[in-house]
């Protein structure tokens, strides 16, 4: 007996039905994971009717009149505000630097490696960490979890230099880390001080460690748009660098005394020997000006006299000093010249150390 054949239609039919349903599972599996809904999701279009009338025209002016979508619900009026979240996730933030490199003193920018961990006591929100202070940051996730996450960092950033006390300086490089979009209402990050380190190999040329510390706070930017309330949690990793004293002392002190010392031997010049004598001083102007420049090209400019602009002041001040002494000569007639040297001598060496003292301490 033969076997009754499928119509063509039939046959047609199943195979479309079977085409379908592939492509269906096809892109099923393409289309991405739903992702949770943000703080924005939420927001709704301002009404006039949120709008204070207490409010004077001047704080109606401040809020805007643009259609920013608004909470109704929470402290926060923001659009990334997340009065839905269920309250912050307290997240413990670790920092340990593994080394710093191509620190400028003229940019205060510097180039660092380090290891950052998140802990947090509740599942945490889809981060998006910034870096206010750096740029060409490059990331590596090492562990992701809702509640832990660490990541190996590597970038340039910047910070500001503070020269008033140079060449006896400490500088303080800075990290700051938050997040682009969660607010306080979805994450607040603690320092973790038992977390908080530098790696056991580390050095720094030209300088010591003088501190390790973090801290975190609540951060509000200007008014970037309408109803923009919303508070960032920041936190800041900070390290303080100091020169050596000894290194610092041998190249900016020693040669300023050294100037100030070489031109008063002129001092004890008798006056018959009056161009000797003049002849002592205005090379030493010379040598502290070139020493004063060189000085000041190692450092960026500052709107500030350093520690170091005070000694070289001090050294101006000492020479200016010991060459009007000479002057006086030129001035008075020769039956005073004897007497102008025994008083010069005593009271220029006392008045430049002095002097000297005051630029030093100052």
């Amino acid at each position: 007996m033969r076997r009754p054949k499928l119509p063509l239609v039939s046959l047609a039919l199943i195979v479309g039905l079977g085409a379908l349903i592939v492509a269906k599972k096809v892109a099923a599996d393409d289309k991405p994971a739903d992702k949770p809904p943000t703080g924005v999701d939420y927001a709704t279009l301002p009404t006039p009717a949120d709008i204070d009338p207490d409010l004077t025209e001047e704080q109606r002016a401040a809020l805007g009149s643009g259609k920013v979508p608004i909470h109704r619900e929470g402290p926060f009026k923001s659009p990334f505000a997340h009065p839905r979240f269920g309250g912050p996730a307290h997240v413990k933030v670790g920092m340990v630097i593994s080394e710093i490199r191509a620190y400028s003193i003229q940019s205060g920018t510097f180039e660092t490696e380090f290891f950052l961990s998140l802990t947090s006591d509740k599942p945490m929100p889809p981060l998006n960490l910034a870096w206010p202070n750096g740029h060409e940051v490059v990331e590596t996730v090492l562990a992701d979890t809702p509640t832990f996450k660490f990541f190996r960092y590597s970038g340039k950033f910047t910070s500001d230099v503070d020269l008033r006390a140079y060449p006896f300086d400490t500088q303080r490089l800075t990290i700051a880390m938050e997040d682009k979009l969660a607010g306080v209402d979805q994450v607040i990050f603690e320092a973790d001080p038992n977390r908080t380190s530098l790696d056991s190999g580390f050095r720094i040329s030209g300088y010591g460690v003088a501190s390790v510390g973090a801290q975190t706070y609540k951060h509000l930017y200007p008014t970037r748009f309408d109803y923009d309330d919303l508070y960032v949690s920041r936190y800041k990793f900070s390290l303080g660098l100091d020169r050596f004293a000894t290194s610092a002392a041998f190249s900016v002190f020693v040669p300023a005394f050294i100037i100030v010392l070489i031109s008063l031997m002129g001092m004890w010049v008798r006056p018959v020997l009056l161009e000797i004598r003049a002849n002592a001083g205005a090379p030493m102007l010379a040598a502290a000006v070139l020493f004063h420049y060189s000085l000041t090209q190692a450092l960026p400019a500052t709107g500030y006299l350093t520690r170091a602009d005070k000694l070289m002041l001090g050294v101006y001040l000492s020479l200016l000093l010991n060459m009007a002494s000479t002057w006086g000569f030129f001035i008075l007639d020769e039956e005073g010249h004897e007497r102008l040297f025994r008083r010069s001598r005593l009271w220029v060496p006392l008045a430049t150390l002095a002097i000297m003292t005051l630029a030093t301490v100052g």
